[in-house]
């Protein structure tokens, strides 16, 4: 298996060539395999606009609203098939997705959000447990806990997000970007966050990200996605030592990397594939 789970169980998450389409007519990802095995953190890459967030909402049923459908593959959790369940029943399995932008409740306060984001949680003391289980992960929420979450900067909101996600206990992070503008500094000390939750929690995770150089450096493995397929997939240190990543993504090229040649650059990009 590609996901460099073993073949003795089924990995905590397999995608199997998954096509999705928008409005019955725009193919958005063609033919998507990949796996995330329980407890690893995996690594989902490439430009913008490659179709990594519909591959992260084809695993978490939110394709709905914007119009798009999986119309061949299979998404399997632990081995059953759940391509066709509804997001509520994918949240229940232990699937939580953090959106890209936060999305955070901007009227209510960071302890507000996460207390609405425990509906689903019976028991009171279970969910004040969750609550400082957050707090414990993210000192900065606490302190900030009677501000409203509209004016917590953009790193404190991405540290909510996240923890609104931890909420519902899941077995399996989707992370959509939690990197995007935000300064270095902070996209290293939420990248160390996450990798305490997994080694803590044995929480797996699958990560979306342009940034490939912080990606790679906290995932075990990596897919390399370009035009709404999978290109390129192996090991994060395999990956890196790549000469093709280094210098389309790594910006480890000779100075500063051209795209004026635009011939030289689709042929090393069909070298990939």
């Amino acid at each position: 298996m590609a996901g460099g789970a073993g073949a003795v169980s089924a990995p905590l998450l397999a995608v199997h060539n998954v096509e999705v389409i928008y409005d019955r007519v725009f193919l958005a990802i063609k033919g998507v395999s990949l796996a995330v095995p329980e407890g690893a953190i995996v690594a989902l890459l490439g430009s913008n606009g490659a179709g990594k967030s519909t591959t992260l909402k084809a695993i978490s049923g939110l394709l709905g609203p914007e119009r798009g459908q999986v119309t061949r593959g299979t998404v399997a959790w632990r081995g059953q098939d759940i391509t066709r369940l509804p997001p509520p029943a994918r949240v229940r399995l232990g699937i939580a997705q953090v959106l890209e932008g936060r999305r955070v409740f901007e009227h209510l306060t960071p302890e507000e959000n996460l207390v609405a984001a425990s509906t689903a949680i019976g028991s009171p003391r279970r969910v004040r447990e969750l609550v400082q289980m957050v707090y414990e992960y993210f000192p900065r929420l606490y302190e900030r806990r009677h501000a409203k979450a509209g004016y917590l900067s953009g790193g404190e909101q991405q540290m909510l997000a996240i923890g609104r996600a931890l909420m519902a206990e899941p077995r399996l992070l989707l992370l959509d970007e939690p990197s995007l503008g935000l300064a270095p500094v902070l996209v290293e000390e939420i990248f160390q966050i996450v990798q305490r939750i997994n080694a803590e929690q044995k929480v797996g995770v699958l990560l979306v990200e342009q940034n490939a150089r912080v990606a790679l450096e906290v995932a075990s493995y990596g897919y390399l996605m370009e035009d709404g397929r999978i290109r390129m997939d192996g090991p994060s240190e395999v990956l890196k030592a790549n000469p093709d990543i280094q210098e389309f993504y790594l910006g480890g090229g000779a100075g500063r990397t051209s795209y004026r040649d635009v011939k030289h650059y689709r042929r090393r990009k069909r070298w990939l594939a």
